[in-house]
């Protein structure tokens, strides 16, 4: 399984006026880390559409377990676990100084061929080289 860590600051902007953050914003903290770990292995939003593949979130679970607070340092880890015919990442936000579990989530992503608008119905071939060169084999 391939994995990276994330860290980011919760931003006052974020917060109510308990200093919790908003529940939605963790969307916008999975999607930062999400961004990060594609381009580890130089498969990012850029790469994919020039490849000539949009890979759009097709189902995304959240579950709260502790808040995040304003000022607080967290560690987002993205997990690959499915890729052969979509892309399912788990995430797992954790406070950075701690390791506190604070949330879990996934989402799954499914390629489009951007010159048909089709769903495929197994990742492109791009995707699986693109691991290859990162891992020196496809994770499994």
């Amino acid at each position: 399984m391939y994995t990276t860590y994330t860290d980011i600051l919760v931003p006052f902007h974020d917060v109510d006026s308990m200093q919790v953050a908003w529940h939605g914003h963790y969307v916008k903290y999975l999607e930062v880390a999400r961004c990060e770990f594609l381009e580890s292995f130089n498969y990012s939003y850029q790469a994919m559409l020039e490849s000539g593949y949009a890979w759009p979130v097709v189902d995304m679970r959240i579950k709260y377990i502790k808040p995040l607070r304003f000022g607080q340092r967290v560690r987002v880890q993205c997990a690959l676990r499915e890729w052969e015919y979509r892309l399912k990442i788990d995430y797992v936000i954790s406070d950075a100084a701690t390791g506190e579990r604070l949330t879990k989530a996934y989402t799954i992503q499914v390629a489009v061929d951007l010159a048909t608008q089709a769903m495929c119905f197994e990742s492109p071939l791009v995707l699986r080289e693109s691991l290859t060169r990162k891992l020196g084999h496809l994770p499994g």
